[in-house]
Order: C-alpha cells, then structure tokens, then sequence
C-alpha cells in the first residue's frame, strides 16, 4: 500500500461527498482500533465505498484496506494502482492476515453480481450465497459493522438487457448499459447517506463442522436481516422515482 499516493486522491474523494451532500450516520460505531471488518451493499457507481472510507480517515484517522474482485486485474494497469490504494484481490488467507493484524477491511459481499444489478431491482442485496465475509468473522472474531447506503442506486439507471447477463455469466466482466443526469455518464447528485451499525460480533466458532455450518448460516441471516433492515430504512418514501 502506497499511503502517499492513497491520501493525495483524499481531496477528489472529498470533493465528490461535497456534490453528493454525503453524511454518515453512525460513525462512531465504527472502531478506532482493533480489526473490524465494514460489509457495504454494492452500487454501480462503486465510489460511494470510497465516500464512506474517506470519512472514517477524517474521523479517526484509520488507513483502510478492502477486498476488490479479481476483474479488476482484467484491464492493464488498473489491478496494481487499486493494490497502491490499500486493496487486495479476494482472499481468506490475506483477509484474515489483515484482521489479525488488527487492520480495518472494507468488503461488498455482492461483488460485481450485485453492482450489474438493473434499476428494477435497486435497493436489494444479492449476499445470500456469499458467506465468505460472515466465514472471516467467525474465524478471527473480528466484529462485523453494517454500511449501507441506498440512494447509491440512484445514481445511474441500470438496464436490464441479456449481454450483461451473458458476459458476466462467462467472463465475469462488467459489462452494462446505464446513463446518469439526462442521457448522460455523469453520475446524478443525489444526496447519499451511509447508515453505520453498531459492531455486529460474531459467536465463538464452533469445534465440530455440523454445527459450525449452522452457526455460519444462522450468524449470515442474521447480517442480511439487519442490512436489509437497515436499507428498508434508508429509503425516503416520500420521494419519486428518479427514473
């Protein structure tokens, strides 16, 4: 991790909070020290993470780390410039490192699945076969905090069609057809808010692998329940469709 090069994109990511009038509610339920892992449903947009990280480092200074998809390596270049900005391709093994390091981690557990989402289907999560995050917890006792942040959704319309579907299917690359304001690639300016849990702990892990497979569903039900809560939550009803 290059933390010079990290904090000089610092000003970039502030000035795209000031256009999305971002706040954070909760903050201070996340950790100054110790591991934490921070689990944040994914948008489109994908920066709204980086909005969220931005204003855990002013608040108490905490370097974030976070795990990207492999999908990134793709594109020449643009793998090893996340690596500098503090990420690392999905992995346990590195994961759990970082938790025992007493590092705070950053994780979309819908991966680019949930990020190709069409608009019809905003404000939804796709965890239910991602368990991974959930795993990492129990395994190392890192507690997990809750992000989310609906209006992110709202940034682009995402549209349904099958070559989305089909690339991702074989080639797990994001392809998608979206616009922003107007007919445009320039994101909307919604005004986005994050909605942070209190530390969310995980049971201690159980001995034998039957019931620690329970106890990885029940604990993984249990973070969807609350996020979808959470979103649900989020939402202003009072406000019309942006598309």
């Amino acid at each position: 991790m290059d933390e010079e090069f990290t904090l000089k994109l610092l000003p970039f990511v502030n000035a795209l909070r000031t256009y999305h009038r971002h706040d954070v509610h909760g903050l201070e339920n996340i950790p100054t020290r110790g591991p934490v892992i921070v689990a944040c449903n994914h948008s489109l947009a994908t920066y709204d993470m980086l909005m969220l990280m931005a204003a855990v480092y002013s608040a108490n200074g905490r370097i974030p780390r976070s795990l990207i998809d492999r999908a990134f390596y793709v594109m020449p270049g643009l793998g090893e410039t996340m690596e500098r900005l503090g990420c690392i391709a999905g992995s346990q093994e590195t994961a759990a490192k970082l938790l025992n390091n007493g590092e705070i981690i950053y994780i979309a557990p819908g991966g680019m699945r949930e990020s190709l989402r069409p608009s019809t289907e905003r404000y939804q999560i796709l965890w239910n076969r991602r368990r991974g995050f959930a795993r990492l917890s129990l395994e190392t006792g890192a507690p997990i905090v809750l992000a989310a942040c609906p209006r992110a959704d709202d940034i682009y319309k995402v549209y349904d069609n099958s070559v989305t579907k089909l690339i991702y299917k074989k080639l797990r690359l994001p392809f998608f057809l979206a616009r922003g304001l107007g007919p445009t690639p320039i994101p909307r300016p919604v005004k986005l808010e994050h909605y942070i849990s209190k530390p969310i702990y995980p049971p201690k892990p159980a001995d034998d692998p039957a019931s620690f497979k329970r106890q990885l569903y029940n604990y993984h039900k249990k973070l969807m329940d609350k996020m979808n809560a959470m979103i649900a939550e989020g939402i202003v009803p009072s406000q019309k469709s942006l598309f």
